[in-house]
């Protein structure tokens, strides 16, 4: 099963995300996670993702294209994944397989977002840079909901409950999209 996990931040998608990797045995990747491992290394290429990530801005696509095809290549990825923070614009959507089996589109208003991200205190969420990267997430991500939409393999999810009534709610939508529950 492959599963995409949509949302602003601080909408709950990578606890949602990684919750539900976690039941269903599947590995979860965070682009995130992956452009903060790849800004470690000492290449032309860290040093391009660390100047975008210390404004909010979004990783050149060529990068992130590469460090996605190159992980769900992996072994481990064979039989599916969760994927977190990707793809974050049209030109993304290039590095994706075809057979993405559902979308979870996490909602949440920006001001609960902003909300959530300040309180959890990471050291890249001050609140110029979680507007920045709000600003790229209503221009570059959201219209992908349209696609998703036509596809037909976008499910919406209300992410300004508990994180349990989010959790049950989306694995009652991955039931009805798989026959199981």
């Amino acid at each position: 099963m492959k599963i995409i996990f949509l949302g602003a931040q601080g909408s709950g998608k990578s606890s949602q995300a990684k919750m539900l990797a976690e039941k269903l045995n599947l590995p979860y990747i965070e682009m995130g996670q992956l452009l903060r491992d790849k800004a470690g290394k000492s290449d032309n290429e860290a040093g391009e993702i660390k100047q975008a990530l210390e404004v909010g801005n979004l990783v050149p696509d060529t990068i992130t294209i590469g460090l996605m095809k190159n992980r769900v290549s992996q072994s481990d990825s064979q039989n599916g994944y969760i994927l977190d923070g990707y793809p974050r614009n049209y030109a993304q959507i290039e590095g994706l397989p075809q057979d993405i089996d559902i979308v979870f589109y996490i909602q949440v208003a920006d001001n609960v977002g902003i909300k959530r991200l300040i309180s959890r205190g990471r050291h890249d969420d001050s609140l110029d840079v979680i507007t920045r990267r709000l600003e790229l997430y209503h221009t570059e991500t959201e219209p992908l909901l349209t696609y998703f939409r036509q596809q037909g393999n976008l499910e919406e999810i209300n992410g300004e409950r508990t994180q349990q009534e989010v959790h049950q709610d989306i694995v009652s939508k991955l039931g009805d999209v798989t026959g199981k529950n």
